[in-house]
């Protein structure tokens, strides 16, 4: 194989990830096709196992905030075309003052 063939071909492949299709993919992605991913699952445990064996408050504390904030938008978003309404609008106020007050009460109170 020659050099204009192989970056033809690594062109090719390379072509799905450019951040034009990256940003279209993000477009109709929904939560729960994030979350359902293998790789993104992965990563989360990797996370996990990263911060429980290096004790690591941070690290714990923005994995939580983050699948929280993913469970507060799956569950409390509206369907597309509804409106934002009062009644959906308040399970994100009582999610956010909730994995606010957690963040708080173990980064600022809880001492070690």
């Amino acid at each position: 194989m020659d050099k204009q063939q192989l970056v033809e071909k690594t062109t090719e492949t390379l072509r799905p990830f450019e951040t034009s299709n990256l940003i279209e993919t993000a477009k109709h992605l929904s939560v729960n096709q994030v979350f359902s991913h293998p790789a993104v699952l992965f990563f989360i445990i990797v996370i996990f196992f990263f911060g429980v064996v290096r004790r690591s408050k941070t690290v714990l504390l923005s994995l939580f905030s983050l699948i929280c904030i993913a469970v507060i938008i799956r569950y409390a978003m509206p369907e597309p075309g509804d409106d934002l309404s009062m009644s959906s609008l308040l399970p994100f106020i009582g999610g956010g003052l909730l994995v606010g007050g957690v963040i708080i009460y173990f980064s600022l109170i809880k001492s070690d």
